[in-house]
This record gives C-alpha cells, sequence and structure tokens, in this order.
C-alpha cells in the first residue's frame, strides 16, 4: 500500500518556544500567557497553509508507539522544528512530527512523541498541543502511554483502557490550566470526572473482544519522573486505587477535557513497577521500548478498527 507520503522540511525562523519568566509567577500562568488563543491560531494557521484538509481524530503516541503514523496513507509529515512556537521532543523512543492524512476511512493528525515535565516543560507547555489538534477541526483524541504496572494482577505486555486517572502533578499545584482562562478554549472549571468517554470505553472492549485481545480496565496515576518510582512509591499507589503509572497522558487529557473532546486512553503495561524490597528487578527504559514495539501491532489494530467505528458514526 502506498502511503504518498510528503514531508515538510523546510525550516521557520519563528519556531520554537521563547517563554520569558516574571518573577513570582506560576511557570504555567507565563506559558497560558504566551500560548494565547491568538498565537495558538498562528500556529493553527501555519499548518493549515501546508495541509488545509481538517483532521476528526487525533492521536497522541507514546514511547515506543510512533509506529501507528506509519499505517496513515496520503500523509503529510511536519516536524515540531518546522511549526512556529512548538516545543521539541526530547526522550528516546518519541519522534518529534505531527503526521496528517487518513486512517480506516477518518482523517486524523498523529503526534509522533509528546512532551515531558521531566524535559524541562511546564505542564501547560506538555498539553497544548491539544488545543492545536482541536482548533484544526478535531472532536476526538485517543491517548496512548507506555505504563508501569501496578496491579499486582496486570502483565506485561497487557493493553489497559484508562477509565480514569489520578493527576498528583495537578494535586501539587501543576495543572496546565493554571492561569488566564480564556473561554474561547473553554469553561473556568472544567469537570473531568468523565473524561474519559464512556461511550468510547465500551466500544473498544468490543473491538478488541473481535480481535481476541484481553483489555484490563483501570485507573492510570502520572507522577512528575524522570526517575521510576520507589518500592514504598509504589505500594502507596497501590493503596490509592492505582492500577498503572506513568510520566504523562493527564495533562493532555486535562485539556482535552477543557475544550469538550471525546477522549479515550489506552496504556500499555511495559513493565511491573517494583514492590518488594528483595527484588532485584528494575525498570529500564530500553525495556519499555522493546515491550512497546512487541506489542505494536495489537494496539494499532484496535485503534485501527475504532476510527473506523467513528467514520462510520457508530460511535
Amino acid at each position: 500500500m502506498s502511503t504518498n507520503k510528503k514531508t515538510i522540511t523546510e525550516t521557520t525562523p519563528t519556531a520554537g518556544c521563547s517563554l520569558a519568566e516574571s518573577v513570582g509567577e506560576h511557570p504555567n500562568a507565563i506559558t497560558n500567557r504566551f500560548y494565547t488563543y491568538e498565537r495558538v491560531q498562528e500556529i493553527v494557521q501555519f499548518i493549515q497553509t501546508i495541509v488545509p484538509t481538517k483532521p476528526e481524530v487525533a492521536i497522541i503516541c507514546g514511547s515506543g508507539l510512533g509506529g501507528l503514523a506509519e499505517l496513515i496513507i496520503n500523509k503529510t509529515v511536519i516536524p515540531y522544528s518546522n511549526i512556529p512556537h512548538f516545543p521539541r521532543s526530547t526522550v528516546a523512543g518519541h519522534r518529534s512530527n505531527l503526521v496528517f492524512g487518513t486512517l480506516n476511512g477518518i482523517s486524523i493528525v498523529c503526534m509522533q512523541g509528546r512532551f515531558h515535565p521531566y524535559e524541562g516543560y511546564t505542564t501547560a507547555i506538555c498539553a497544548f498541543p491539544v488545543r492545536v489538534m482541536h482548533m484544526l477541526g478535531a472532536h476526538t483524541l485517543i491517548v496512548t502511554c507506555a505504563a508501569g504496572g501496578v496491579n499486582q494482577s496486570y502483565s506485561v505486555g497487557d493493553i489497559m483502557l484508562i477509565k480514569d486517572h489520578i493527576n498528583f502533578p495537578s494535586m501539587a499545584g501543576n495543572n496546565p490550566l493554571i492561569g488566564h482562562n480564556d473561554e474561547r478554549f473553554g469553561p473556568r472549571f472544567p469537570p473531568v470526572g468523565h473524561a474519559y468517554d464512556r461511550q468510547y470505553l465500551s466500544q473498544m472492549k468490543q473491538v478488541a473482544h473481535k480481535h481476541n485481545i484481553e483489555l484490563r480496565e483501570g485507573v492510570y496515576c502520572a507522577l512528575g519522573g524522570p526517575c521510576y518510582e520507589t518500592i514504598a512509591e509504589i505500594n502507596l499507589l497501590r493503596l490509592l486505587g492505582c492500577d498503572a503509572v506513568g510520566m504523562s497522558v493527564v495533562h493532555e487529557v486535562t485539556l482535552g477535557a477543557h475544550c469538550g473532546l471525546r477522549i479515550l486512553g489506552l496504556a500499555l503495561i511495559t513493565n511491573k513497577c517494583l514492590s518488594q524490597y528483595d527484588s532485584t528487578v528494575e525498570a529500564v527504559h530500553e525495556d519499555v521500548i522493546r515491550i512497546s514495539e512487541l506489542k505494536a501491532n495489537d494496539l494499532q489494530q484496535l485503534i485501527l478498527d475504532f476510527v473506523g467505528l467513528i467514520k462510520e458514526n457508530q460511535i
């Protein structure tokens, strides 16, 4: 199958982020003052000069899961470095491209590579591309990630439907919505209790059943990283009802809910979290990438079928 790939390679002198520091002001507030509605519109208008088609579905690929973009046909690839005011992904296993095209009959935009607070970005910067994709036309957000298994019944290679999350950075006063709220993006106090679309959860279970893929369903917990968790931390998270832990997703989902997007989250369990002091096994990033690549086909098949249902207006 020909993908008719087009890659945009020209550079733009305004690419990247340049945020002035302000003494005593929360970093997210500074970021949100920089990424105003007009600034996001500027980014959107730049992209529309290259890709005039409006995407319906936005997909964010986690560590080692960027291969989903290879299934896109009639695609246009725009490196983050060529997009004005866009940050860069610096983590192994995360490419730095926005990929546009068609997946199973529906127009999509796919982020190959996301941003994390441990890279030095604010949570607001980590999440602001969600607003860009929404303003481009997306009504659905699919987030995927690699995660550690906190639930002791989980095995490496399991795929977990995210039914809810615990946002520890937000609890510590690091919510991406801190600062001035522009009602054109969404309300000042957005509800997130049902951020993960219940109909989407139910439909994805049916898709998995069709392919004989067993899905877990659980609560994702986000920590700041980049360290993997201590034994005491994992045991605490288990007591709190967490099933999987990672360093992403929640910032993006928060802004997705703020925009009114319908959201589906999938976490690939790439390691079992250390919870016993006599264990000698430690999580390493190379293993996360390896497991992600081994299980990528299952995850890609689930998403491929799922977006097909959206195209057919079945969900």
